[in-house]
């Protein structure tokens, strides 16, 4: 009987720790990836307080960054994108280059970890 429900508890654990992972920004890999992801947060940004609708963004930024050959970044993108459109994120009522500042700092303090910034947690 202990043993089943520590079998449980255990697939339960694991099945919440990979969907942890699941909805976690991916991470920069290195200074440049930083510098790339901030550079996205100001024209996300910008994007954003003119009104350009959400879609049309995502094809503005795609072409900008040309992110067609890479999944991750397509999903740093994304996530950027979201965040910038997002009312309840660091993004949101700020200006661009503050939104970028915070982003840059936390990607190099953090060893490429974007979620403090873009609102995901693990």
């Amino acid at each position: 009987m202990i043993g089943r429900l520590l079998a449980a508890l255990a697939a339960a654990f694991a099945a919440a720790c990979c969907a942890a992972t699941a909805h976690a920004a991916p991470r920069a890999e290195s200074a440049v990836e930083c510098g790339i992801a901030a550079d996205m947060a100001v024209v996300a940004h910008s994007l954003a307080r003119e009104e350009v609708q959400r879609p049309k963004a995502g094809l503005i930024m795609a072409r900008i960054y040309d992110v067609a050959e890479s999944e991750r970044g397509k999903e740093i993108m994304k996530e950027i994108l979201d965040a910038a459109y997002s009312t309840s994120t660091a993004a949101a009522g700020g200006s661009g280059q503050k939104f970028a500042e915070d982003l840059f700092t936390a990607c190099m303090n953090t060893g490429g970890n974007l979620d403090t910034i873009l609102g995901k947690r693990l």
